[in-house]
Protein backbone atom coordinates (compact mmCIF):
# COMPACT_ATOMS: atom_id res chain seq x y z
CA UNK A 1 0.00 0.00 0.00
CA UNK A 2 1.66 3.05 -1.05
CA UNK A 3 1.23 5.79 1.38
CA UNK A 4 -0.64 8.81 0.51
CA UNK A 5 -0.04 12.44 1.37
CA UNK A 6 -2.95 13.40 4.03
CA UNK A 7 -4.92 16.30 3.81
CA UNK A 8 -5.97 16.15 7.33
CA UNK A 9 -9.34 18.22 8.41
CA UNK A 10 -11.75 19.08 11.06
CA UNK A 11 -14.93 17.36 11.47
CA UNK A 12 -17.84 19.54 12.26
CA UNK A 13 -21.17 19.19 12.96
CA UNK A 14 -21.30 15.99 9.77
CA UNK A 15 -19.12 18.39 7.56
CA UNK A 16 -14.91 17.94 7.00
CA UNK A 17 -14.06 21.64 7.39
CA UNK A 18 -10.68 22.87 6.30
CA UNK A 19 -10.22 25.63 8.24
CA UNK A 20 -7.24 27.08 10.10
CA UNK A 21 -3.40 27.66 9.41
CA UNK A 22 -1.93 24.06 8.14
CA UNK A 23 0.97 22.51 10.09
CA UNK A 24 2.90 19.37 9.22
CA UNK A 25 2.53 16.01 10.43
CA UNK A 26 5.67 14.37 10.31
CA UNK A 27 6.55 10.63 10.11
CA UNK A 28 9.17 9.64 12.90
CA UNK A 29 10.88 6.66 11.06
CA UNK A 30 12.23 8.99 8.29
CA UNK A 31 10.92 12.86 9.91
CA UNK A 32 9.72 13.48 6.44
CA UNK A 33 6.24 15.71 6.12
CA UNK A 34 3.39 13.09 5.40
CA UNK A 35 0.50 15.49 5.33
CA UNK A 36 -0.89 18.82 6.90
CA UNK A 37 -3.32 19.12 9.12
CA UNK A 38 -5.46 22.42 10.34
CA UNK A 39 -4.92 24.16 13.75
CA UNK A 40 -8.15 24.47 15.14
CA UNK A 41 -9.19 27.92 17.13
CA UNK A 42 -12.08 29.45 19.16
CA UNK A 43 -14.27 30.01 16.17
CA UNK A 44 -13.45 26.22 15.18
CA UNK A 45 -13.85 24.76 18.59
CA UNK A 46 -17.29 26.84 18.67
CA UNK A 47 -18.70 25.13 16.34
CA UNK A 48 -18.10 21.83 17.35
CA UNK A 49 -19.54 22.55 20.71
CA UNK A 50 -22.80 24.28 19.66
CA UNK A 51 -22.72 21.47 17.04
CA UNK A 52 -22.19 18.89 19.68
CA UNK A 53 -24.80 21.23 21.80
CA UNK A 54 -27.60 20.88 18.99
CA UNK A 55 -26.86 16.90 18.71
CA UNK A 56 -27.13 16.28 22.05
CA UNK A 57 -30.92 17.50 22.15
CA UNK A 58 -31.70 14.85 20.06
CA UNK A 59 -29.11 11.52 20.46
CA UNK A 60 -29.36 12.12 24.53
CA UNK A 61 -33.40 10.91 24.29
CA UNK A 62 -31.90 8.29 21.36
CA UNK A 63 -32.92 4.44 23.01
CA UNK A 64 -29.78 3.04 24.04
CA UNK A 65 -30.80 0.05 21.14
CA UNK A 66 -30.95 2.18 18.76
CA UNK A 67 -27.96 4.37 19.49
CA UNK A 68 -26.27 0.45 19.71
CA UNK A 69 -27.10 -0.15 16.38
CA UNK A 70 -24.94 2.62 14.79
CA UNK A 71 -22.11 2.23 17.40
CA UNK A 72 -22.04 -1.15 16.18
CA UNK A 73 -21.50 -0.31 12.43
CA UNK A 74 -18.97 1.90 13.80
CA UNK A 75 -16.75 -0.68 15.11
CA UNK A 76 -17.92 -2.99 12.45
CA UNK A 77 -16.51 -0.35 9.89
CA UNK A 78 -13.32 -0.07 12.23
CA UNK A 79 -12.51 -4.16 11.73
CA UNK A 80 -13.10 -3.90 7.58
CA UNK A 81 -10.51 -1.50 7.46
CA UNK A 82 -8.05 -2.86 9.75
CA UNK A 83 -5.21 -3.03 7.38
CA UNK A 84 -5.02 0.55 6.66
CA UNK A 85 -6.19 1.65 10.15
CA UNK A 86 -2.63 -0.34 11.44
CA UNK A 87 -0.83 1.29 8.90
CA UNK A 88 -1.97 4.98 9.85
CA UNK A 89 -1.21 4.24 13.15
CA UNK A 90 2.50 3.49 12.17
CA UNK A 91 2.88 6.40 10.02
CA UNK A 92 1.43 8.74 12.86
CA UNK A 93 3.37 6.73 16.33
CA UNK A 94 6.18 4.80 14.38
CA UNK A 95 5.38 1.98 16.13
CA UNK A 96 6.07 -1.33 14.35
CA UNK A 97 3.01 -2.72 11.90
CA UNK A 98 3.52 -6.17 14.02
CA UNK A 99 2.40 -4.67 16.98
CA UNK A 100 -0.55 -2.81 15.09
CA UNK A 101 -1.33 -5.82 13.32
CA UNK A 102 -1.23 -7.86 16.56
CA UNK A 103 -5.13 -7.09 17.85
CA UNK A 104 -4.15 -3.76 18.35
CA UNK A 105 -7.07 -2.43 15.20
CA UNK A 106 -9.60 -5.45 17.06
CA UNK A 107 -9.34 -3.16 20.92
CA UNK A 108 -9.86 -0.10 19.13
CA UNK A 109 -12.71 -1.87 17.62
CA UNK A 110 -13.70 -3.41 21.01
CA UNK A 111 -13.74 -0.06 22.54
CA UNK A 112 -16.72 1.16 20.68
CA UNK A 113 -18.86 -2.67 20.77
CA UNK A 114 -18.55 -3.51 24.58
CA UNK A 115 -19.84 -0.15 25.49
CA UNK A 116 -22.76 -0.44 23.17
CA UNK A 117 -23.67 -3.25 24.88
CA UNK A 118 -23.00 -1.91 28.02
CA UNK A 119 -25.37 0.84 27.49
CA UNK A 120 -28.20 -1.41 26.77
CA UNK A 121 -27.63 -4.33 29.26
CA UNK A 122 -26.60 -2.40 32.29
CA UNK A 123 -28.67 -2.72 35.62
CA UNK A 124 -29.96 0.13 38.34
CA UNK A 125 -30.15 0.52 41.33
CA UNK A 126 -33.53 0.33 43.84
CA UNK A 127 -33.55 1.22 47.46
CA UNK A 128 -37.36 0.23 49.44
CA UNK A 129 -37.98 1.49 52.41
CA UNK A 130 -39.61 0.34 55.59
CA UNK A 131 -42.52 2.94 54.89
CA UNK A 132 -43.43 1.31 51.89
CA UNK A 133 -41.79 4.01 49.35
CA UNK A 134 -39.29 2.73 46.51
CA UNK A 135 -35.80 5.13 45.41
CA UNK A 136 -35.03 4.26 41.98
CA UNK A 137 -31.45 5.30 40.17
CA UNK A 138 -31.59 6.35 36.73
CA UNK A 139 -28.94 7.01 34.68
CA UNK A 140 -28.88 9.78 32.16
CA UNK A 141 -26.41 11.56 29.78
CA UNK A 142 -24.36 14.68 31.44
CA UNK A 143 -24.40 16.76 27.78
CA UNK A 144 -21.12 17.79 25.81
CA UNK A 145 -17.99 15.70 26.49
CA UNK A 146 -14.33 17.06 25.86
CA UNK A 147 -12.47 14.48 25.11
CA UNK A 148 -8.58 15.07 24.63
CA UNK A 149 -6.02 12.39 23.41
CA UNK A 150 -2.48 11.40 23.50
CA UNK A 151 0.19 10.32 20.75
CA UNK A 152 0.88 7.18 21.99
CA UNK A 153 -1.61 5.09 21.31
CA UNK A 154 -3.94 7.43 19.70
CA UNK A 155 -6.94 5.57 18.38
CA UNK A 156 -7.06 3.12 20.83
CA UNK A 157 -7.30 6.09 23.32
CA UNK A 158 -9.97 7.97 21.36
CA UNK A 159 -12.09 5.04 20.93
CA UNK A 160 -11.93 3.77 24.81
CA UNK A 161 -13.27 7.38 25.35
CA UNK A 162 -15.71 7.71 22.20
CA UNK A 163 -17.33 4.44 23.21
CA UNK A 164 -18.73 5.38 26.29
CA UNK A 165 -19.16 9.00 26.15
CA UNK A 166 -21.80 8.01 22.86
CA UNK A 167 -23.33 4.75 24.17
CA UNK A 168 -24.72 6.73 27.21
CA UNK A 169 -26.10 9.16 25.26
CA UNK A 170 -23.42 12.08 25.08
CA UNK A 171 -21.93 13.83 22.60
CA UNK A 172 -18.51 14.44 21.77
CA UNK A 173 -15.34 17.06 20.87
CA UNK A 174 -12.43 14.86 20.17
CA UNK A 175 -9.22 16.80 20.36
CA UNK A 176 -6.10 14.23 19.22
CA UNK A 177 -2.85 15.26 19.96
CA UNK A 178 -1.45 17.45 17.36
CA UNK A 179 1.65 15.08 16.32
CA UNK A 180 -0.69 11.98 15.40
CA UNK A 181 -4.25 13.96 13.61
CA UNK A 182 -4.18 11.30 10.67
CA UNK A 183 -6.03 8.54 12.78
CA UNK A 184 -8.71 10.55 14.83
CA UNK A 185 -9.40 11.99 11.50
CA UNK A 186 -10.12 8.46 9.30
CA UNK A 187 -12.13 7.35 12.19
CA UNK A 188 -14.36 10.31 12.26
CA UNK A 189 -14.93 9.43 8.30
CA UNK A 190 -15.44 5.40 9.00
CA UNK A 191 -18.19 6.78 11.87
CA UNK A 192 -19.62 9.69 9.14
CA UNK A 193 -20.10 7.13 6.88
CA UNK A 194 -21.58 4.47 9.49
CA UNK A 195 -24.19 6.49 9.56
CA UNK A 196 -23.41 8.44 13.01
CA UNK A 197 -25.66 11.74 13.42
CA UNK A 198 -24.51 14.85 12.55
CA UNK A 199 -22.89 16.59 15.58
CA UNK A 200 -22.80 13.65 17.86
CA UNK A 201 -18.97 12.98 17.36
CA UNK A 202 -17.00 16.12 16.33
CA UNK A 203 -12.92 16.10 15.81
CA UNK A 204 -10.86 19.67 15.77
CA UNK A 205 -7.07 19.56 15.46
CA UNK A 206 -4.70 22.28 17.36
CA UNK A 207 -2.33 22.34 20.08
CA UNK A 208 -2.50 23.18 23.95
CA UNK A 209 -1.85 26.76 25.03
CA UNK A 210 -4.07 29.23 23.45
CA UNK A 211 -4.76 26.74 20.71
CA UNK A 212 -7.52 23.91 20.43
CA UNK A 213 -7.12 22.34 23.87
CA UNK A 214 -7.63 25.12 26.08
CA UNK A 215 -10.72 26.66 24.48
CA UNK A 216 -12.27 23.74 24.42
CA UNK A 217 -11.02 22.84 28.11
CA UNK A 218 -12.52 26.54 29.01
CA UNK A 219 -15.77 26.50 27.18
CA UNK A 220 -19.02 27.10 29.13
CA UNK A 221 -21.02 24.14 27.01
CA UNK A 222 -18.31 21.55 28.22
CA UNK A 223 -20.39 19.52 30.51
CA UNK A 224 -17.12 17.01 31.15
CA UNK A 225 -13.38 16.25 30.21
CA UNK A 226 -11.57 13.16 29.93
CA UNK A 227 -8.02 13.79 29.46
CA UNK A 228 -4.73 11.09 28.84
CA UNK A 229 -1.92 12.64 29.24
CA UNK A 230 0.89 14.97 31.14
CA UNK A 231 1.02 15.24 34.78
CA UNK A 232 1.54 18.85 34.27
CA UNK A 233 -1.20 18.94 31.48
CA UNK A 234 -3.34 17.65 33.52
CA UNK A 235 -2.94 20.37 36.18
CA UNK A 236 -3.37 23.12 33.70
CA UNK A 237 -6.74 21.65 32.48
CA UNK A 238 -7.90 20.86 36.10
CA UNK A 239 -7.52 24.65 36.59
CA UNK A 240 -9.19 25.73 33.49
CA UNK A 241 -12.41 23.20 33.93
CA UNK A 242 -12.56 25.41 37.47
CA UNK A 243 -14.55 28.19 35.90
CA UNK A 244 -17.91 26.03 35.65
CA UNK A 245 -17.05 22.82 37.74
CA UNK A 246 -16.60 20.44 34.60
CA UNK A 247 -16.96 16.84 35.49
CA UNK A 248 -12.93 15.46 35.02
CA UNK A 249 -11.60 11.77 34.08
CA UNK A 250 -7.74 11.76 33.98
CA UNK A 251 -5.18 9.23 33.14
CA UNK A 252 -2.13 10.84 33.30
CA UNK A 253 2.02 9.67 33.75
CA UNK A 254 3.24 6.45 35.24
CA UNK A 255 6.74 5.25 36.25
CA UNK A 256 5.54 1.45 36.89
CA UNK A 257 7.88 -0.51 38.77
CA UNK A 258 8.67 -4.18 37.77
CA UNK A 259 9.28 -6.37 40.73
CA UNK A 260 11.24 -9.45 39.75
CA UNK A 261 11.60 -11.77 43.17
CA UNK A 262 13.91 -14.62 42.88
CA UNK A 263 11.47 -17.42 42.97
CA UNK A 264 10.24 -16.45 39.62
CA UNK A 265 9.77 -18.06 36.39
CA UNK A 266 12.87 -15.91 35.06
CA UNK A 267 12.50 -17.26 31.45
CA UNK A 268 8.83 -15.70 31.33
CA UNK A 269 10.05 -12.93 34.04
CA UNK A 270 12.29 -11.99 30.63
CA UNK A 271 9.51 -11.92 28.15
CA UNK A 272 7.29 -9.84 30.49
CA UNK A 273 9.84 -7.44 31.46
CA UNK A 274 10.57 -7.01 27.68
CA UNK A 275 7.15 -6.08 26.73
CA UNK A 276 6.69 -4.13 29.75
CA UNK A 277 9.68 -2.23 29.01
CA UNK A 278 9.85 -1.87 24.98
CA UNK A 279 6.18 -1.58 23.85
CA UNK A 280 5.36 1.30 21.71
CA UNK A 281 9.41 1.96 22.19
CA UNK A 282 8.94 2.52 25.70
CA UNK A 283 6.57 5.38 25.04
CA UNK A 284 3.82 4.47 27.43
CA UNK A 285 2.37 5.22 30.53
CA UNK A 286 2.31 1.84 31.88
CA UNK A 287 5.71 0.61 30.84
CA UNK A 288 7.32 -1.30 33.66
CA UNK A 289 10.48 0.95 33.13
CA UNK A 290 11.75 0.45 36.66
CA UNK A 291 12.98 -3.23 37.23
CA UNK A 292 13.52 -4.26 40.73
CA UNK A 293 15.38 -7.44 40.62
CA UNK A 294 16.20 -9.75 43.89
CA UNK A 295 19.74 -9.88 44.85
CA UNK A 296 20.00 -13.95 44.42
CA UNK A 297 18.95 -13.81 40.82
CA UNK A 298 20.10 -10.47 40.03
CA UNK A 299 23.33 -11.63 37.68
CA UNK A 300 21.23 -14.38 35.81
CA UNK A 301 18.13 -12.45 35.38
CA UNK A 302 19.98 -9.16 33.82
CA UNK A 303 21.89 -11.91 31.78
CA UNK A 304 19.09 -12.87 30.23
CA UNK A 305 17.02 -9.62 30.12
CA UNK A 306 20.03 -8.03 28.55
CA UNK A 307 20.61 -10.47 25.80
CA UNK A 308 16.52 -10.44 24.97
CA UNK A 309 16.92 -7.19 24.54
CA UNK A 310 19.84 -7.19 22.16
CA UNK A 311 17.51 -8.98 20.20
CA UNK A 312 15.31 -6.51 19.70
CA UNK A 313 15.26 -5.04 16.15
CA UNK A 314 14.84 -1.36 15.52
CA UNK A 315 14.43 -0.21 11.48
CA UNK A 316 11.54 0.31 8.90
CA UNK A 317 8.57 0.17 11.10
CA UNK A 318 6.35 -1.12 7.82
CA UNK A 319 8.88 -4.23 7.81
CA UNK A 320 6.76 -7.14 9.31
CA UNK A 321 10.67 -8.40 11.51
CA UNK A 322 11.16 -4.53 13.38
CA UNK A 323 10.45 -5.03 16.86
CA UNK A 324 11.47 -0.93 17.83
CA UNK A 325 10.10 1.40 16.51
CA UNK A 326 11.16 5.40 16.02
CA UNK A 327 9.77 7.92 18.90
CA UNK A 328 7.25 10.14 18.08
CA UNK A 329 9.52 13.36 17.92
CA UNK A 330 13.08 14.82 17.64
CA UNK A 331 12.21 17.32 20.24
CA UNK A 332 11.05 13.85 22.06
CA UNK A 333 14.33 12.22 21.18
CA UNK A 334 16.16 14.64 22.75
CA UNK A 335 14.41 14.40 25.73
CA UNK A 336 15.29 10.88 26.78
CA UNK A 337 18.38 11.58 25.58
CA UNK A 338 18.81 13.98 28.35
CA UNK A 339 18.22 10.93 30.65
CA UNK A 340 20.96 9.74 29.20
CA UNK A 341 23.59 11.85 29.84
CA UNK A 342 22.53 12.59 33.47
CA UNK A 343 22.60 8.71 34.08
CA UNK A 344 25.62 8.74 32.86
CA UNK A 345 27.05 11.82 34.42
CA UNK A 346 26.14 10.19 37.52
CA UNK A 347 27.95 6.96 36.76
CA UNK A 348 25.36 4.70 35.76
CA UNK A 349 26.45 1.59 34.08
CA UNK A 350 25.26 1.00 30.54
CA UNK A 351 24.66 -2.34 30.41
CA UNK A 352 23.01 -2.09 26.69
CA UNK A 353 22.24 0.67 24.10
CA UNK A 354 22.11 4.30 25.23
CA UNK A 355 22.84 5.22 20.99
CA UNK A 356 21.45 5.72 17.71
CA UNK A 357 20.88 2.47 16.10
CA UNK A 358 22.88 2.20 12.81
CA UNK A 359 19.90 2.46 10.11
CA UNK A 360 20.12 3.11 6.16
CA UNK A 361 18.68 5.92 4.56
CA UNK A 362 15.91 7.25 4.87
CA UNK A 363 15.69 5.46 8.31
CA UNK A 364 18.81 6.98 9.71
CA UNK A 365 16.94 10.45 9.90
CA UNK A 366 14.53 8.90 12.14
CA UNK A 367 13.91 9.48 15.90
CA UNK A 368 15.63 5.86 16.76
CA UNK A 369 16.93 5.28 20.08
CA UNK A 370 18.04 1.67 20.81
CA UNK A 371 17.08 0.10 23.62
CA UNK A 372 18.85 0.35 26.78
CA UNK A 373 19.42 -0.71 30.20
CA UNK A 374 21.18 1.23 33.03
CA UNK A 375 21.82 -0.36 36.02
CA UNK A 376 24.25 0.79 39.00
CA UNK A 377 21.92 3.90 39.38
CA UNK A 378 20.78 4.57 43.15
CA UNK A 379 16.34 4.18 42.82
CA UNK A 380 16.36 8.02 44.32
CA UNK A 381 18.33 8.86 40.98
CA UNK A 382 15.93 11.25 38.57
CA UNK A 383 16.16 8.73 35.56
CA UNK A 384 14.67 6.27 38.17
CA UNK A 385 11.77 8.30 39.09
CA UNK A 386 10.69 10.61 36.74
CA UNK A 387 8.82 9.93 33.52
CA UNK A 388 11.06 8.89 30.51
CA UNK A 389 9.09 7.70 27.96
CA UNK A 390 11.44 6.25 25.80
CA UNK A 391 13.33 2.80 25.54
CA UNK A 392 14.81 3.01 28.50
CA UNK A 393 14.33 0.89 32.10
CA UNK A 394 16.76 1.30 35.08
CA UNK A 395 17.62 -2.31 37.07
CA UNK A 396 18.07 -1.98 40.79
CA UNK A 397 18.50 -4.67 43.24
CA UNK A 398 16.48 -5.17 46.50
CA UNK A 399 17.04 -8.01 49.58
CA UNK A 400 13.52 -7.87 51.08
CA UNK A 401 10.04 -7.90 50.24
CA UNK A 402 9.88 -4.91 52.02
CA UNK A 403 12.51 -2.94 50.16
CA UNK A 404 10.86 -3.94 47.16
CA UNK A 405 7.30 -2.07 48.22
CA UNK A 406 9.14 0.82 49.56
CA UNK A 407 11.40 1.48 46.43
CA UNK A 408 8.08 0.83 43.91
CA UNK A 409 5.92 3.49 46.16
CA UNK A 410 8.93 6.41 46.67
CA UNK A 411 7.70 7.96 43.43
CA UNK A 412 5.02 10.37 42.99
CA UNK A 413 3.10 8.21 40.42
CA UNK A 414 0.53 5.13 41.31
CA UNK A 415 -0.46 4.11 37.52
CA UNK A 416 0.75 0.58 37.18
CA UNK A 417 2.99 -2.12 38.74
CA UNK A 418 3.97 -5.45 37.74
CA UNK A 419 4.71 -8.50 40.46
CA UNK A 420 6.65 -11.68 39.14
CA UNK A 421 6.28 -14.45 41.98
CA UNK A 422 5.54 -18.20 41.84
CA UNK A 423 4.53 -17.63 45.84
CA UNK A 424 0.52 -16.66 45.55
CA UNK A 425 1.01 -15.33 48.86
CA UNK A 426 3.53 -13.25 48.03
CA UNK A 427 1.62 -12.12 45.06
CA UNK A 428 -1.33 -11.01 47.03
CA UNK A 429 0.61 -9.37 49.39
CA UNK A 430 2.45 -7.27 47.22
CA UNK A 431 0.06 -6.33 45.46
CA UNK A 432 -2.24 -5.31 47.91
CA UNK A 433 0.36 -3.09 49.46
CA UNK A 434 1.49 -1.27 46.02
CA UNK A 435 0.31 2.07 45.14
CA UNK A 436 -0.79 1.34 41.78
CA UNK A 437 -4.02 1.96 39.94
CA UNK A 438 -3.56 -1.72 38.18
CA UNK A 439 -0.91 -4.45 39.03
CA UNK A 440 -0.27 -7.50 36.70
CA UNK A 441 0.80 -10.66 38.40
CA UNK A 442 3.24 -12.47 35.78
CA UNK A 443 1.81 -10.40 32.63
CA UNK A 444 1.67 -7.29 31.73
CA UNK A 445 -1.13 -5.46 29.83
CA UNK A 446 -4.36 -7.76 29.89
CA UNK A 447 -7.51 -6.20 30.14
CA UNK A 448 -10.73 -6.62 30.65
CA UNK A 449 -13.06 -3.87 30.04
CA UNK A 450 -15.25 -4.37 32.53
CA UNK A 451 -12.58 -3.70 35.16
CA UNK A 452 -11.39 -0.27 36.18
CA UNK A 453 -8.39 1.57 35.20
CA UNK A 454 -6.85 4.63 36.05
CA UNK A 455 -4.01 5.77 38.99
CA UNK A 456 -2.98 6.70 42.52
CA UNK A 457 -1.16 9.91 43.36
CA UNK A 458 -0.05 12.00 40.32
CA UNK A 459 -1.01 9.56 37.74
CA UNK A 460 -4.71 10.28 38.14
CA UNK A 461 -8.21 11.05 38.90
CA UNK A 462 -11.01 8.74 38.58
CA UNK A 463 -11.74 5.40 37.20
CA UNK A 464 -12.79 4.18 33.51
CA UNK A 465 -14.09 1.10 32.19
CA UNK A 466 -17.15 -1.07 32.83
CA UNK A 467 -19.51 0.74 35.23
CA UNK A 468 -16.98 2.86 36.04
CA UNK A 469 -17.41 4.69 32.75
CA UNK A 470 -21.27 4.64 33.23
CA UNK A 471 -20.64 6.81 36.51
CA UNK A 472 -18.54 9.56 34.60
CA UNK A 473 -20.31 9.72 31.62
CA UNK A 474 -24.23 9.58 33.41
CA UNK A 475 -25.97 11.63 35.86
CA UNK A 476 -27.65 9.91 38.68
CA UNK A 477 -30.75 10.90 39.63
CA UNK A 478 -33.10 9.58 42.00
CA UNK A 479 -36.84 8.80 41.77
CA UNK A 480 -38.34 8.53 44.98
CA UNK A 481 -41.49 6.59 44.26
CA UNK A 482 -44.79 7.22 46.77
CA UNK A 483 -47.04 4.32 47.96
CA UNK A 484 -50.13 6.51 47.69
Amino acid sequence: MERPFFEVTHYIGGVFVDRGERFAIRYPATDEVIGTAPEGGWDEVDAAVRAARAAFATWGKTPATERRKVLKAFAQAIRDHAEELARIETWDVGRPIRENRAGYIDRVAANIDFFADLAVMHGSEAYPMENGYINYVLREPVGVAALITPWNVPMMLATWKIGPALAFGNTVVLKPAELTPIGAWRLAQLAHQAGLPPGVLNVVHGFGPASAGEFLTRHPDVQLISFTGETTTGRTIMAAAAGNLKRLSFELGGKGANIVFADADLDRAVEVSLRAAFFNQGEFCLAGSRLLVERPVWDAFLERFAAATARLRPGDPMDPDTTLGALISREHLDRVRGYLDSARKDGAEVVLGGDAPDLPAPFQAGHFLQPTILAGLPPEHRVCREEVFGPVVTVVPFDTEEEAIGIANAVEYGLSAVVQTRDLGRAVRVAGALEAGTVWVNDFFVRDLRAPFGGMKQSGIGREGGTYSLEFYTEARTVCLSNR
